[in-house]
C-alpha cells in the first residue's frame, strides 16, 4: 500500500507537468471598427446614444461634422475619428488634373457653429515619372473647403429648424 502512494504520486507528477507547456490565452475582444473605412477603432454605431456615454453628446459640433462627411465624400475615406473630430482621405488625382493628387485632411475642433471650429488642409502630390512627390499644401482650396463645410452645415441646419417649424 505504501509502494502504490508514492509511484501514483509520481505518475501524477509526470502527468501534471506535462500540462503545463499548454498555455490559454483569454482571446483578445476586438475594439470597434469604423463604419466608414471598415478599420478598427472609432465608436459602433450602437454606441450612439447609449446611457454608458459620459457625455451622451459628441465632443464636436454634429452640423460642421456631418457637413466635414459631406464635403469630403468626392474622395474616398482613409480615416474617420469622430470622437478626435478628424477625417483622413486618400489620396486622390483630380479629374482634371491627372499628374497632380491630393489629401484632405480636416478638423472639427470646436462644438459651436464658428468659422474657427473647422479647418483643412491639402496636401498636394505631383507626378514625377513612376513616383509622386510632395509639393506642399494648395492653402487656396483649404480656404475654398472650409468655406463649403461652413455653408453645408448652414444648409444642415436651417433644414433642420424648417423641418422642426412645421
Amino acid at each position: 500500500m505504501k509502494k502504490i502512494r508514492p509511484l501514483a504520486l509520481i505518475t501524477a507528477g509526470i502527468l501534471l507537468s506535462g500540462c503545463s507547456g499548454i498555455t490559454t490565452t483569454p482571446p483578445v475582444e476586438e475594439g470597434p471598427v469604423s463604419f466608414f473605412t471598415g478599420k478598427a477603432g472609432g465608436t459602433k454605431l450602437t454606441d450612439f446614444g447609449s446611457s454608458d456615454s459620459s457625455s451622451g453628446a459628441m465632443p464636436v459640433n454634429a452640423l460642421l461634422w456631418r457637413a466635414a462627411l459631406d464635403i469630403s465624400s468626392f474622395v474616398p475615406l482613409d480615416d474617420v475619428d469622430t470622437f478626435g473630430g478628424t477625417i483622413v482621405t486618400e489620396w486622390y488625382s483630380l479629374p482634371d488634373r491627372p499628374d497632380e493628387r491630393i489629401k484632405l485632411t480636416i478638423f472639427v475642433i470646436g462644438r459651436e457653429l464658428r468659422s474657427d471650429a473647422v479647418s483643412v488642409r491639402v496636401y498636394l502630390q505631383r507626378r514625377n515619372g513612376n513616383s509622386w512627390l510632395q509639393t506642399g499644401r494648395d492653402n487656396e482650396l483649404e480656404v475654398k473647403i472650409e468655406d463649403l463645410i461652413l455653408t453645408r452645415a448652414r444648409e444642415i441646419r436651417a433644414s433642420t429648424l424648417t423641418e422642426t417649424a412645421d
